[in-house]
């Protein structure tokens, strides 16, 4: 069957099983956008910025497992790209991202709207590629797909050239993957796992420390039966939330810069420390110069070699699939005979809940002024913490991740490594059209959300009900925050002095918009928002415009040297 290179881009995409491409045209895939009218396999949705594109991509494959898929033309909407491209990268998303280019004898000559598509994700892709024939068309997505999904995921670019995608050839999709440069490791090394099980036994003051690459492995369920069954504390990093049910009693909560007093503590003072999908990264440990006072032994188990030993030196490297390890290492424990120090553990546990009576997370309840925590905690009843949660960056993030506990893998989708503000709506718009019939809220700020906030515009478009919740302090909050604590209270281009009437604004795209102002009225306007199935909902929180995220780790301290609520 002979097709042209859009057709058998479409057709590709198809056969993978794609159900949604996010994507906006331009003249360089005009060819592939006629391939998608004349198919109806998967369905395309038009989103109103290509940042907006690779964000609802990214938010369809965290919530899924799936890899996304977004569609963008050359020049500025490669450039566009970029941003939700980088934030897939650093939290290591499946993504296929398919770009035009000019066409190939145009190439290197300053086209209009050319830019070197590969040259500039190269830094920020798990791997790209510029399709120069034809015949390679296939196979080449064909790779991408494996590459992206397969070992540590990631981003995957597929730059392909206007004449191309109008060049005919037979279409083939049936070829097996085979390339000699990428053969990621699945099963651990059997005699580091029986270290690391013999280590465990030994233990005094043990910690399971998991991160995103427990969601993205799909382990939660292992790592839920190796804690249990050793009776360990566990925490979560940011990314890893839902990895470990959050209401459970062995969950001492997150960790890192904003991570609880007792999660910070016990990461500090273990003396074998089990890590899972994790990278020890600055906002997780602070300085590795403090973390490494304490002696403890350290077991690393990840997918990807070049994560362990990164930023701290450990004593049982163990690489391969988190969920096959697991299960190995859990096979292992059920069948020796040998158990660990039951006296060492119950005092080990009893220091836990002695910090744990510190409660780092309290806040004035009876506050005349919406507190934004209030918003979290009463968020997480209405939906019973059910719903998918989506975030943009800085304070209200912190808030979402601290006060909403998620006791399922997948739910909690926010962007970690890169910090992006604009994520959180269209990352939303990905994920309730993956999930048609659940909850999905958007928690975010007044500053972030008009980074994306054309995307109500495709919201209206394609009926998809997201509600936002807009924790809404006048304030760029977590800059704020930082200039109050270390730049003499200079709030310098921190205060947001134009902001829209976000109720009239939501109304003038064609959805439902309430303004919230008094703690009261919170619970009702959450219940009214989300019994509106069929419709978006924008939720304008006024809220306490001096409130900070507490505890806070300075930047460069260590993880114990935490800022307390009652220290100020």
């Amino acid at each position: 069957m002979e097709l042209n290179g859009a057709e058998i881009t479409v057709k590709c995409l198809a056969d993978e099983g794609v159900e949604f491409v996010f994507g906006y045209p331009g003249g360089a895939v005009l060819n592939i956008y006629d391939a998608i009218f004349k198919q109806d396999k998967f369905k395309h949705v038009l989103v109103r910025h290509e940042q907006a594109a690779v964000h609802a991509a990214d938010g369809y494959a965290r919530s899924t497992g799936k890899v996304g898929v977004a569609l963008v033309t050359s020049g500025p909407g490669i450039t566009n790209a970029v941003t939700g491209i980088a934030t897939a990268y650093m939290d290591s998303i499946p993504m296929v991202v398919i770009s035009g280019q000019v066409p190939t004898a145009a190439i290197g000559m300053d086209a209009f709207q050319e830019v070197d598509a590969v040259g500039i994700t190269r830094p920020c892709v798990k791997h790209n590629f510029l399709v120069k024939d034809i015949k390679d068309l296939a196979a080449t997505i064909k790779k991408a797909f494996y590459i992206a999904s397969t070992g540590r995921p990631g981003p995957v670019l597929v730059d392909i050239p206007k004449d191309i995608s109008g060049q005919p050839y037979p279409y083939d999709y049936t070829m097996a993957v085979d390339m000699r440069s990428y053969n990621p490791v699945v099963k651990g090394h059997t005699g580091q796992i029986k270290k690391a099980a013999q280590m465990l036994f030994e233990a005094k003051r043990p910690m399971i420390y998991s991160g995103g690459g427990v969601v993205l492995g799909n382990a939660a369920k292992q790592l839920t039966e190796l804690t249990r069954l050793l009776g360990f504390p566990c925490t979560n990093t940011l990314m890893g939330l839902g990895a470990y049910p959050a209401t459970d009693k062995q969950f001492v909560g997150m960790l890192g810069m904003h991570g609880t007093y007792e999660a910070n503590m016990a990461m500090q003072h273990s003396d074998v420390l089990l890590a899972i999908g994790a990278r020890f990264d600055d906002r997780v440990i602070g300085s590795p110069d403090h973390f490494a006072r304490e002696a403890r032994r350290i077991i690393h188990i990840d997918i990807d070699p070049s994560s362990i030993s990164k930023r701290v030196k450990v004593d049982v490297p163990i690489v391969g699939d988190v969920a096959a390890v697991l299960d190995e290492l859990i096979k292992l424990i059920k069948a020796s005979k040998e158990r660990g120090d039951a006296a060492a553990l119950s005092a080990w546990w009893s220091q836990i809940n002695e910090w744990r009576s510190i409660d780092c997370l309290k806040f004035d309840r009876a506050s005349a002024i919406i507190k934004p925590q209030y918003v979290v905690q009463k968020l997480w009843e209405v939906t019973k913490g059910e719903a998918f949660v989506t975030t943009d960056v800085g304070q209200h993030q912190m808030w979402a991740a601290q006060y909403y506990p998620f006791d399922e893998p997948r739910r909690w989708i926010t962007s970690g490594g890169l910090g992006t503000m604009g994520f959180g709506l269209p990352a939303a718009m990905g994920v309730q059209l993956a999930h048609p019939h659940a909850d999905v809220a958007c928690v975010t700020g007044e500053s972030s959300i008009q980074m994306c906030i054309q995307e109500l515009s495709t919201c209206k478009q394609y009926h998809i009900p997201v509600k936002v919740v807009n924790l809404n302090n006048r304030y760029m909050g977590m800059v704020r925050q930082w200039q109050e604590f270390f730049y003499g209270n200079r709030y310098a281009e921190s205060y947001m002095d134009s902001l829209p009437d976000f109720v009239k604004l939501a109304e003038s795209y064609g959805h439902v918009g309430m303004k919230i102002e008094k703690p009261e009225d919170v619970e009702p306007a959450l219940r009214e928002a989300f019994a509106m199935k069929e419709r978006l909902v924008f939720m304008d929180f006024i809220t306490d415009q001096t409130e900070n995220v507490f505890p806070m780790v300075p930047g460069g301290a260590g993880i114990t040297e935490m800022i307390l609520a009652e220290e100020l």
